[in-house]
């Protein structure tokens, strides 16, 4: 898909259901990694893992994802790095998306960034999820 990003990093799961992409959902994965994944990556400087990418609507169900999750449209990703929280202040400050979300951890670090692109509906919609909760982050 690009440089750091593959198909099969954007579509692994430890769950052993089937997590194939139609057409669709992989040009959302393609539209993802390159406006925001490639460019996020080669501004941040360092390795990002991303954790879940794609999921079918059996995946999702199964790890208990929201029924209106982008991640089974391939327009969202979950992903950690060496400093979760500098990569969250740099996709806010510096890209449009449709969601970015601060998933868990401390005040000072989340244990994992979601940041979800739809390039129809770019709202910069920025929420932390603490203890299930999700909130408005000003």
């Amino acid at each position: 898909m690009t440089k750091n990003f593959t198909l099969a990093e954007l579509t692994v799961t430890n769950s052993g259901l089937p997590n194939v992409p139609n057409e669709e959902q992989i040009k959302n994965l393609e539209r993802l990694a390159n406006d925001i994944l490639q460019p996020l990556r080669d501004k941040f400087g360092k390795p990002i893992k991303v954790t879940s990418g794609f999921r079918s609507i059996e995946v999702n169900k199964h790890i208990g994802g929201s029924s209106t999750s982008q991640h089974c449209k391939g327009q969202a990703c979950d992903m950690v790095c060496e400093d979760n929280a500098h990569l969250f202040g740099i996709i806010r400050k510096n890209f449009k998306f449709t969601q970015l979300i601060w998933e868990g951890g401390t005040n000072l670090q989340p244990a994992w960034v979601h940041v979800g692109y739809d390039p129809n509906n770019l709202k910069c919609e920025v929420l932390r999820m603490k203890n299930g909760k999700y909130t408005r982050m000003i």
